[in-house]
């Protein structure tokens, strides 16, 4: 228990202290937290491993990170960029994947091994991206509404692409039932849980509202977000996409103000958690070149690869108003996703653990140059607005 304890403590120290030096420097938070992860985890100082407790601690803060992302969202706005943001996913996964695959069969790498480096390059974290647009205060932006609606069509079709590799891997072949039955499923959740849930919401505040206990508002509102995202993951979905629809549901109702109040001090605590762990997962010996590394060419090449392929999905924006390339650079982080998806790989037994290792690099590389990058191009567009 100590153990745990003295890991928290030293988790949100380095999260906070690195947040507050690249707010200093004119950076964004998260890129701090990440970099901190770095330092303190096994590869630099092993100050902190990542425990089954951290990482529920983790994976907890995402879940909170997306229910308030949801909260500050309108589901009539992303709703109505439906069609554009629909596109945008499908041009960000399939251009990557393509062309990911076809770099590893150039390399060499044959069959299922260049099939999940391609599903490794489609991934896009939502939690990245949300978390710098949050910091940026941008959630309200156009192109913001395009990437965060583009990210979840993302995760439905990453993880239709995740469950026909393993099962190309575990079976040596899948059935097209199998992946329509999965489409058909994560299409229905979304739509039930938004539809349903826009209904019964104002009965559940009203209910919720008579209640005296201390807490009552936020208690409530976080058990309808983790229900959600358990159901979806009984149902072999992404957990992520559960907490964001529960989110969506609660801004339609009059107490959203009063929960996005209550729910900040909760993704205070864990957000920092879950984006020091991923940084943690970064082994820096792998980024020297002058390292006995075979596989660091192949990481600097998927790493152009991933970037190129997805700022590609900016090209498929056709709204007016919504601005090309904060939408690209908003589908470059891989986060936690793309180490799904090489773990997944990794356990199949189709990748090797040099590639893994690999991709670990080309997925953190990803994720540590978009926060900056949104950065710049926002600071742009405010100093030819002035």
């Amino acid at each position: 228990m100590s153990g745990l304890l003295l890991g928290l403590v030293l988790v949100w120290l380095a999260a906070k202290l690195a947040g507050e030096g690249m707010e200093r420097i004119g950076q964004t938070a998260v890129l701090g937290e990440l970099l901190a992860g770095v330092v303190i985890g096994p590869g630099v100082l092993g100050l902190v491993h990542e425990s089954e407790a951290l990482h529920a601690l983790a994976e907890l803060g995402v879940l909170v990170l997306l229910f308030e992302v949801g909260l500050e969202s309108d589901v009539h706005d992303l709703l109505r960029a439906g069609l554009q943001a629909t596109l945008v996913a499908l041009v960000g996964v399939g251009v990557p994947f393509a062309v990911g695959y076809g770099v590893m069969h150039a390399l060499g790498y044959e069959g299922l091994v260049a099939v999940f480096v391609g599903a490794t390059l489609t991934a896009t974290s939502v939690g990245i991206t949300a978390r710098v647009l949050a910091d940026l205060g941008r959630l309200h932006d156009a192109a913001a509404k395009v990437v965060l609606g583009a990210a979840v069509v993302d995760d439905i079709l990453g993880l239709i692409i995740l469950a026909v590799v393993t099962g190309v891997a575990q079976t040596g072949g899948v059935s097209l039932g199998s992946v329509a039955v999965l489409s058909m499923k994560a299409v229905a959740f979304l739509v039930l849980a938004i539809i349903v849930g826009i209904r019964l919401a104002p009965t559940l505040i009203g209910w919720i509202g008579r209640m005296k206990a201390r807490g009552t508002l936020i208690v409530y509102s976080v058990i309808f977000a983790v229900a959600l995202a358990a159901v979806a993951d009984l149902i072999g979905l992404a957990t992520i996409i559960g907490a964001f629809a529960a989110g969506l549901v609660l801004a339609t109702t009059e107490r959203r103000e009063h929960i996005e109040e209550r729910i900040k001090p909760v993704a205070d605590l864990l957000v920092p958690v879950f984006f020091v762990t991923v940084g943690m997962k970064v082994q820096p010996a792998m980024l020297n070149p002058f390292a006995d590394n075979a596989q660091f060419g192949i990481a600097l090449l998927l790493t152009l690869v991933a970037v190129a392929s997805k700022l590609v999905a900016g090209v498929a924006v056709y709204q007016p108003g919504v601005r090309r390339w904060p939408v690209g650079v908003g589908m470059v982080p891989r986060g936690e996703v793309g180490l799904i998806f090489a773990g997944t790989g990794l356990t199949a037994g189709e990748i090797a653990e040099d590639l893994y290792s690999a991709l670990v690099v080309v997925v953190m590389l990803t994720t540590f140059v978009a926060p900056p990058w949104l950065k710049a191009l926002y600071a742009g567009e405010s100093s030819r607005g002035q």
